[in-house]
């Protein structure tokens, strides 16, 4: 019984951290990034948000929460207007970093899906 317990703890562990190492392993590298483009304060209702923040939201399936990567404040400025109120499904093309907890993407193309 323990030994069973033991390896589902260490498979559960092993899928937190792989989800993770993915998001890093995006860190400095130009990547395209498809999903959600959302306001993270508005229509997230991110804990904590006291501003407005463009955000993509990437799934990997139906069931996944999903990661969240902030926009750099230039493309910020430059796309929010679009989706505050009301996210749209795209995609984005930049260079991604961490910055403390969160992924931040430094936008070169941004394309909404029709």
């Amino acid at each position: 019984m323990k030994t069973r317990l033991s390896v589902l703890l260490a498979v559960a562990l092993a899928l937190i951290l792989g989800a993770n190492l993915v998001a890093e392993d995006k860190e400095g590298k130009e990547v395209t990034l498809k999903g959600n483009i959302t306001c993270a304060k508005c229509e997230l209702k991110e804990k904590g948000a006291t501003k407005c923040a463009t955000v993509i939201v990437v799934k990997k399936n139906d069931d996944d929460k999903g990661t969240v990567y902030y926009f750099d404040a230039d493309a910020h400025k430059k796309y929010h207007s679009d989706i505050c109120k009301e996210g749209k499904k795209g995609s984005v093309k930049g260079t991604v970093k961490k910055d403390g907890k969160k992924m931040v993407v430094t936008v070169a193309e941004l394309k909404y899906d029709d």
